[in-house]
Order: C-alpha cells, then sequence, then structure tokens
C-alpha cells in the first residue's frame, strides 16, 4: 500500500527532533530510550549499521513511551527484521523502486529519504507525502528545502545529515519540515560514560527547539 500518511504524520509530529542512533551496547539501550523519552524526544530511530541493531531495538521498544523506528532500511529484510524487533515505522537513505515495492507489503509506515525534486516527485507518484531529506546539509541545507516547498506543496520533510542545534531551528522553521533528524543529543563522550543525566537534558533542549 501507498505510505499511511496519517500515521507517519502522527509519530514525526510528536517532537521537533528525532535522535538518530548508532548502538551496538544492549545494556545501554534501555538507559538510553529512558533518557531519551523523559526528556521529550519519544520518537526514535535505531540504525541498522551495528551488528546488534536489532536487539537494541527491542529492548527500546519495552520502553514505556517510545516509539521505536529502524534506519538505514535498504531491502525487504531489513524490513521484515524491523517489524519483528518491534519497530513502529521504518527510515530509508534514499527511495529505490525495489525498496518501495517491498515496501507495499509491509504494515508499518516508511519514511524514504530523497536528496532532488525528481526524487522527491517520482516518491510522491508512489504515494509518499512524507520523505526524509538526506544528507541535508551536504545536499546544501535548509535553502534548498525551502526552494522546494513552492513547487512541491504536497511533500513534507524531515531532513537529517549534518544537523546541530542552531541549524535545526532553521529548518524547524520552514513550513514544509515536521521534525528533524540528528545524533547531537548522544554525544560519544556521553555514551561512552554512559551519562544518561547529560543525554536527557541534550534531549530536553531539542525537545524545546520548536516551542
Amino acid at each position: 500500500m501507498p505510505q499511511d500518511a496519517n500515521a507517519i504524520r502522527s509519530i514525526l509530529s510528536l517532537a521537533p527532533v528525532v535522535p538518530v542512533i548508532i548502538l551496538d551496547d544492549v545494556a545501554q539501550a534501555r538507559p538510553l530510550a529512558e533518557a531519551l523519552v523523559a526528556g521529550g524526544l519519544p520518537v526514535l530511530e535505531v540504525t541498522l549499521r551495528t551488528p546488534n541493531a536489532l536487539k537494541v531495538m527491542e529492548e527500546m521498544a519495552k520502553v514505556s513511551g517510545a516509539i521505536v523506528g529502524s534506519g538505514t532500511v535498504r531491502h525487504a529484510a531489513h524490513m521484515k527484521s524491523s517489524v519483528d524487533a518491534g519497530c513502529r515505522f521504518m527510515v530509508s537513505p534514499g527511495a529505490s523502486p525495489r525498496l518501495l515495492d517491498a515496501a507495499d507489503d509491509v504494515a508499518i509506515p516508511l519514511l524514504p529519504g530523497i536528496g532532488t525534486p525528481t526524487e522527491a516527485m517520482t516518491a510522491a507518484e508512489r504515494g509518499y507525502s512524507f520523505l526524509k531529506f538526506f544528507p541535508a546539509e551536504a545536499l546544501g541545507g535548509a535553502p534548498v528545502l525551502k526552494a522546494f516547498a513552492s513547487p512541491l506543496p504536497d511533500v513534507t520533510f524531515c531532513p537529517t545529515g549534518g544537523i546541530d542545534p542552531e541549524k535545526a531551528k532553521t529548518y524547524l522553521a520552514l513550513p514544509n519540515v515536521i521534525c528533524v533528524g540528528g545524533s547531537w543529543i548522544m554525544p560519544a563522550d556521553a555514551l561512552a560514560s554512559s551519562d544518561f543525566a547529560r543525554i536527557e537534558a541534550l534531549a530536553r533542549e531539542a525537545a524545546a527547539l520548536r516551542g
């Protein structure tokens, strides 16, 4: 089926920032999710870039209030694994025809990545009205999405890639941006020292970006 716009909108509108999580330590999964949710960021994208990513998703999905999705989804097997791990949504770096075909048979919504107007139009023709703009900063950042707004009024974006708190404010001020994805909420040194109080504080600041 085409993207369930209501389902993905209800998820992406819960907070202005979706933490993009690269984590392999399963023991950190629940305390990290608890810190992010407590800070006001309940929507969590766990990327399929580590050996234990699926176990991390399973643990995070047990946290009250957490809405866990999978990231770096590239094929049908990733989609099945995401559903089995308890994910509520999926995010992909691109929008290949084969990937969109596979998503037609999956019950949870996909947020496919695009980088050009042609890719956005192609996804829109397949029924996708919410898209990830990736890698956002490398592709020109907020000015590009601002330019997309008039010719692509039926498409809403979640930009991800190279975004920090200041850049997030600029993106979130655009009418065609529902939220941003970012990893600055989980600094490497904070994770290394299991400083979840610091992560919760950064999450709280991120949650307040759209006041």
